[in-house]
């Protein structure tokens, strides 16, 4: 049996409700494929996948002065290393998409998830963090 992404999206998020705070990408990985091979799934996931530390942060807003600063200065406090940006001006509004790693943070990602929602209070934008291995295994087929 093939699984759709949206299946697979549908599946993992599941999990990650289901896990709560225990939700690492480790343990967010195995359960998505226990579930899928439960259902007869004939897409295996490589046991030797390994989890990287790197995170994508999503952050849009109307644009002001000092978002950048604000959500690097932020993440350079935490030790966070950022390994790609991406920002674009659509009129009057902002977007910025990140690759971060964080393996050598002290703080784990739930820890940063709320630093960022702090920032994101001040700064007045929306701001998204999410494990890299999570937008993988969602966008698998």
């Amino acid at each position: 049996m093939k699984f759709s992404e949206d299946e697979i999206r549908k599946i993992t998020f599941e999990a990650i409700n289901e896990l709560g705070d225990k939700a690492s990408p480790a343990a967010v990985k195995e359960l998505v494929r226990s579930r899928i091979e439960k259902m007869g799934g004939d897409y295996k996931f490589d046991k030797n996948d390994a989890s990287s530390g790197r995170v994508i942060l999503t952050s849009f807003g109307l644009n002001h002065p000092g978002i950048v600063a604000g959500v690097t200065k932020a993440l350079g406090d935490a030790n966070c290393d950022i390994q790609d940006l991406s920002q674009k001006l659509l009129g009057d509004f902002f977007t910025m998409i990140m690759v971060i790693d964080i393996s050598a943070s002290k703080k784990d990602l739930k820890e940063i998830q709320e630093e960022m929602n702090r920032t994101a209070e001040e700064l007045k934008v929306k701001i998204y963090l999410q494990h890299e291995d999570v937008f993988r295994y969602m966008h698998r087929i």
